[in-house]
């Protein structure tokens, strides 16, 4: 089951310390390139003008701990990444516990849950607990150490291109930027690493494919800067991949268009394969849709996954873990969803009959014949499906709006698709446009 390799690459994945830059994100990028040698990993300098944002300095941290009067390390980095909030500056000093509670988060709602803190754009220092942890601290003193490094050095990313027929491509973005968080982190990349693989076996590609691992919103926006005129001119659909290892339900958020191709497509999956999935807006966007989707850049990207980020209990805490949240059965039903997409892209075209009025198929040994049984009459293609899908193809309907019109899965009209092709009764034209 592809689930379990899933899974095991993210346990592999889980303990590295990923900020928006450092060494943690080069060596998840480099074992994620143990799956697929033909991800490349680039980098741009810190520094560096990305539309109106600026690639921030590398954070790189060796230790981060804090001591009571006892010597004993009541938090330590080395137990939980999440103990220290991220691009944390480096501190060393002994301080009052009154005053070092200012540098301090919890959830007092979530007592046992370790909360996930990023301060990646202003200097500042802390470290994440659970409330539990913070009920225990009762010395009046405490020594605090972060071994920590800002300066020059890179921002980081993933990419892959996959060729196919065409040069209109398929976007799947995903991001490498959480420490330790299972789904709505890991989930993303582990998938997506797979489903490239996935992707190269296919044979005789419509369309070009587009993997992008980025750290988040930086990320995106810093690829973009790079790549937006091509994407923008050639990208017919794309989906976000995030959140996609728990088995609790599945749902979607559309892209800013609500009607693009991304978002005709993942409706009718989700409708045909789990029909009790949740639906978002626009307005429920978090993730690098956000950038993909903006004024200016409008690439049609919206996002399939399980449990939507923010939405689930767990979500940026400690508790979003491989025990708790994220499953092998998740993680196969992610993948699953997302490879389903894809293929009905693949295999939605504009059919067009080669004949003036209605061809016959009897000939062609496609007609229905009908079988006495019972004196039952009964038909070889129930429904007349075939004839129905044959009514349709005028080079106006396309593959996916025929099976909607059909009330049937687009999967259902596959067969239908390749034998009519194959007896020359009809040809097809690509999709082209969102």
């Amino acid at each position: 089951m592809i689930g379990n390799k899933i899974y095991k690459l993210a346990k592999r994945l889980f303990p590295i310390n990923r900020s928006i830059t450092g060494s943690g994100t080069r060596k998840t990028l480099e074992i994620l390139k143990e799956h697929n040698k033909n991800l490349k990993i680039k980098s741009i300098p810190s520094g560096s003008k990305v539309f109106d944002w600026v690639i921030p300095y590398e954070w790189n941290v060796k230790d981060a701990w804090i001591k009571d009067v006892k010597n004993k390390k009541v938090i330590d980095i080395k137990k939980n990444n999440l103990h220290l909030m991220s691009y944390s500056i480096p501190v060393s000093k002994k301080m009052k516990l009154k005053n070092l509670k200012n540098h301090l988060y919890s959830i007092k709602a979530k007592p046992n849950a370790i909360p996930y803190v990023t301060s990646y754009y202003e200097k500042k220092w802390g470290f994440c607990l659970s409330y539990n942890q913070l009920k225990k601290l009762k010395d009046k003193f405490y020594t605090v150490k972060i071994d920590s490094e800002l300066k020059k050095g890179f921002l980081n990313y993933g990419e892959i291109l996959i060729k196919g027929k065409s040069k209109k491509e398929i976007l799947l973005s995903t991001y490498i930027c959480h420490p330790s968080m299972a789904n709505n982190e890991l989930s993303g990349p582990c998938v997506a690493i797979f489903l490239s693989k996935w992707i190269n076996s296919i044979k005789s590609r419509n369309y070009s494919y587009r993997l992008v691992f980025v750290p988040e919103t930086i990320g995106s926006i810093a690829y973009l800067s790079k790549n937006y005129k091509k994407m923008k001119k050639n990208t017919i659909a794309g989906y976000q991949l995030t959140c996609l290892g728990d088995d609790r339900t599945y749902s979607f958020l559309p892209s800013r268009q609500e009607n693009s191709l991304s978002d005709k497509i993942g409706r009718h999956i989700l409708k045909w394969t789990y029909k009790k999935f949740k639906t978002y807006s626009w307005l429920d966007r978090g993730s690098d849709e956000r950038q993909y989707n903006s004024p200016g850049i409008e690439i049609p990207v919206a996002s399939i996954m399980r449990s939507k980020y923010g939405e689930y209990p767990e979500y940026h805490t400690s508790d979003d873990n491989l025990k708790k949240v994220v499953s092998p059965k998740g993680l196969q039903g992610g993948y699953e969803i997302i490879k389903k997409s894809i293929t009905a892209i693949e295999n939605n075209c504009y059919p067009i009959s080669n004949f003036l009025c209605e061809p016959m198929l009897s000939k062609r040994k496609l007609y229905p014949i009908y079988k006495q049984n019972d004196q039952n009459i009964t038909s070889d293609l129930a429904d007349f499906k075939l004839i129905n899908f044959l009514s349709y193809c005028d080079g106006k309907n396309s593959l996916l709006e025929i099976a909607e019109k059909c009330n049937v899965p687009i999967w259902s009209l596959y067969p239908h698709l390749e034998i009519l092709l194959k007896n020359k009764v009809i040809s097809k034209k690509i999709i082209t446009s969102y």
